[in-house]
């Protein structure tokens, strides 16, 4: 069994002819490419740095190098003691690093979620283009509703295609343990590594006001997200409006000049942007 795990990393990640400047990079690239494969699942620890250093004929330094942009992009996560792990989709994980509403002093709670319906469609123009999906491709959409402290505030209607998730339904979907993202990750195999944002300021449609309890003529947030996996291959389109009374959109981005990392926070709330 080693063996044949040996031939398939050997394939996966073909070492021989590392061309790329910097050096670091084209081993991050085949590192990434055995973690779409599958070599490495979501929980599994990923082989030691000297390991790899030998795998791939070049130093721990280049290594280290690579894993640490992998780590710095939440794909890899490090362990004191223990070892360099694939990052799983934890509601901690979700809360922290995907989810950015919070109460406008800044707390931070995991929204209790409801399904509203689950269906299969054909994809519109804008979802074909967002996901990357042949015209009229099928899809699944699916509407939540999301609430925190009890009262609903945001209304998510979101598209995944059909292809990647074959035998997904309502009985799946709803029944899930854990996260959306986790669902993903544990029964498909796709994991989400980078979400894209788009923000604006406007009126809800008449069913999302109807869920969050305003009216058509209130400001509220609308945000359009596209999920990516490995590879930025686009998994999931999602349009989200988001009742902003008494929370806000709250941006992390994170950066590392050197070693010590600085820290840009941006909250934005629909009275903001009219």
């Amino acid at each position: 069994m080693e063996q044949d795990r040996q031939q398939r990393l050997t394939e996966s990640l073909a070492p021989a002819g590392l061309t790329l400047s910097p050096l670091y990079k084209e081993v991050k690239t085949r590192l990434t490419r055995g973690l779409a494969t599958g070599e490495w699942k979501a929980g599994e620890a990923i082989p030691s740095e000297s390991r790899l250093a030998r795998f791939f004929g070049v130093s721990i330094g280049t290594i280290r190098k690579a894993i640490d942009e992998l780590v710095a992009e939440r794909i890899l996560l490090r362990q004191q003691g223990r070892g360099t792990f694939v990052a799983t989709h934890t509601e901690d994980r979700t809360l922290f690093y995907f989810f950015h509403i919070v109460g406008k002093d800044g707390s931070r709670e995991l929204p209790v979620i409801e399904l509203l319906s689950f269906r299969k469609a054909r994809a519109t123009a804008a979802e074909e283009e967002r996901l990357a999906i042949a015209r009229g491709a099928p899809i699944f959409r699916i509407q939540n509703v999301l609430k925190l402290a009890d009262k609903p505030v945001l209304v998510d209607d979101i598209a995944v295609p059909a292809e990647l998730f074959t035998d997904l339904d309502e009985d799946v979907f709803g029944g899930r343990v854990g996260t959306i993202y986790g669902l993903y990750q544990a029964r498909y195999g796709i994991t989400v590594t980078r979400i894209s944002e788009r923000i604006s300021a406007g009126h809800p449609s008449a069913r999302a006001a109807e869920l969050l309890g305003l009216t058509t003529q209130t400001p509220a947030l609308a945000i359009k997200r596209v999920a990516y996996t490995y590879d930025d291959t686009p998994v999931e389109y999602r349009v989200s409006w988001v009742d902003t009374e008494r929370h806000e959109y709250l941006s992390d981005l994170w950066r590392t000049r050197g070693s010590e990392p600085s820290r840009t926070t941006r909250a934005l709330s629909a009275a903001a942007l009219e």
